[in-house]
């Protein structure tokens, strides 16, 4: 993860050169990058590469049997729960596909600015033979349109950028070389609205699905 301070905006640049794989590394760079831009930054980017967001969890870390899934769970649950109680607005930056726990990170944002182009947007669990943690079931069922929860959370439905705007999973979709600048045009405008009632009304609209998540800590 790259790091970067722009005119009060914190922006989280994930590129490790494949898929963006959320693993533990991952995961502490997100806890890394939070508690400074807690510091400093009125607003959050998640941005990825160059083509894609994030290809979701690191399997091989899975396939290595339960100790090591419930190990991984024990971490995502409260980043996701984290980045969804974000006092300050959070932006993600699409930059292509999102996929899985991918999708989540879209789920979890306050604004989704999608790349146009030949992108998939989608909740594979199901395809793959996986079920959803508790935040996966808690973020679809806030964030998604209820016409496309079962196609997309239940059913594996591959998206593309616009048809995800209908889903709930984008809120814009731009070319790609705009995607990042509108996501940091975004997050200036919401940096502007006062701070305390930001957090208290995003915090209380959400605390339904926060607090199942919490449960589940």
């Amino acid at each position: 993860m790259e790091y970067e301070l722009n005119e009060g905006i914190a922006v989280l640049h994930f590129d490790d050169g494949k898929v963006n794989a959320i693993g533990f590394d991952f995961m502490k760079a997100i806890r890394e990058g939070l508690a400074s831009a807690d510091r400093e930054a009125k607003a959050v980017v998640v941005a990825g590469r160059a083509g894609i967001l994030s290809g979701g969890f690191d399997l091989k870390e899975f396939r290595k049997g339960p100790e090591a899934t419930n190990a991984m769970m024990a971490e995502a649950s409260p980043m996701f729960h984290r980045l969804f109680s974000l006092p300050q607005p959070l932006i993600v930056a699409c930059t292509g596909h999102a996929v899985a726990a991918g999708a989540l990170l879209l789920l979890v944002a306050d604004n989704r600015i999608g790349s146009a182009g030949d992108f998939k947007i989608a909740l594979n669990e199901t395809s793959i033979g996986f079920s959803f943690p508790v935040f996966g079931i808690e973020l679809a069922r806030a964030r998604l349109d209820p016409a496309y929860l079962t196609r997309s959370f239940v059913q594996s439905e591959v998206f593309g950028p616009d048809e995800a705007v209908r889903a709930g999973f984008f809120d814009r979709v731009v070319p790609p070389e705009e995607v990042l600048d509108a996501a940091l045009e975004k997050a200036r405008q919401l940096a502007e609205l006062p701070r305390e009632a930001y957090a208290k009304n995003k915090r209380d609209i959400r605390s339904l699905a926060l607090g199942a998540i919490e449960a589940s800590l």
